[in-house]
């Protein structure tokens, strides 16, 4: 049964912890959201769900609605595109062998990715490389943090306009089939939704995604995004509503590792969100 008070609280369906790349442990996430009156809520690590079990636990107890949820890379006509799974069983097999696939695969890139920048002239040593250590806590990833503290890179942006780029030979790794991802979060009794389609990230414009994602794989799309403006956000509300798709939004907070992302916005209040038979997994997934 859809939460009728839920309809008028703040909602944000699209956050990033220490699981994936963002720097918020489950404690300082949920502490974020009391502090921040966001009552209805989903953790969407990218290729994780390692915190979907204590995140629940934890809104539980600060009375907060919680979503499980997941983003997971996908790979379509050579271009990367991320789906979100909401509702889903953190523990269902098939998901967790799906996500350690693609874990793996972000892993060995990470590490190519710095044989390659080396091969290309970088001044650093690949077993310095390899010893270090990656704080979860700073948000980011291996490779990226590794060139921060070598005074290589000064941040997340700056890392993808000089380092990791395709005139350097260097690309995310073949995912998954949309298709395979699609059946995955089906398979842990979830609902697959289309990420932040207006975004640069996929190469296409927005209308383009959408065509590709006409009639199959997913059952949603994320209308309300930070990398949307007002014209985005109204094509992406029509186009879910000519289609009679399920609507979800969020602010991809990545805690303070994402400049310009911050929790709760794009605000948004649970009735602008059209969850469908999503509001009976509210606070019932686990």
């Amino acid at each position: 049964m859809k939460p009728i008070h839920a309809l008028s609280m703040r909602a944000d369906l699209h956050i990033h912890t220490t699981a994936s790349d963002g720097c918020w442990s489950p404690r300082q996430l949920i502490d974020e959201l009391t502090r921040r009156e966001i009552g209805l809520f989903a953790v969407t690590d990218h290729d994780s769900v390692d915190n979907v079990v204590d995140t629940a636990v934890l809104a539980q107890k600060a009375g907060l609605h919680f979503l499980t949820g997941v983003e997971i890379s996908a790979t379509h006509k050579g271009g990367s595109f991320h789906i979100l799974g909401y509702g889903i069983d953190p523990a269902c097999e098939a998901l967790r062998r799906l996500l350690i696939h693609n874990q793996t695969l972000m892993e060995e890139a990470d590490h190519e990715s710095i044989r390659k920048l080396i091969a290309d002239g970088l001044p650093v040593d690949f077993a310095e490389y390899h010893a270090y250590r990656h704080d979860p806590a700073r948000g980011g990833w291996k490779s990226l943090n590794f060139l921060i503290d070598k005074g290589l890179c000064s941040d997340v942006k700056d890392f993808f306009a000089r380092w990791f780029t395709p005139e350097r030979g260097i690309s995310f790794p073949e995912f998954p089939s949309l298709q395979a991802v699609g059946d995955a979060i089906t398979a842990a009794g979830g609902v697959p939704v289309l990420a932040h389609p207006g975004s640069e990230f996929h190469g296409c414009s927005l209308e383009e995604t959408l065509q590709e994602f006409a009639g199959g794989v997913i059952e949603g799309v994320e209308c309300y995004h930070p990398g949307h403006d007002a014209a985005t956000t109204r094509q992406a509300l029509a186009w879910c509503l000519q289609h009679n798709l399920i609507v979800t939004g969020g602010s991809d907070c990545h805690g303070d590792f994402v400049s310009g992302r911050q929790l709760g916005f794009p605000a948004i209040e649970g009735r602008q969100l059209l969850l469908g038979r999503l509001w009976d997994r509210v606070d019932t997934c686990l």
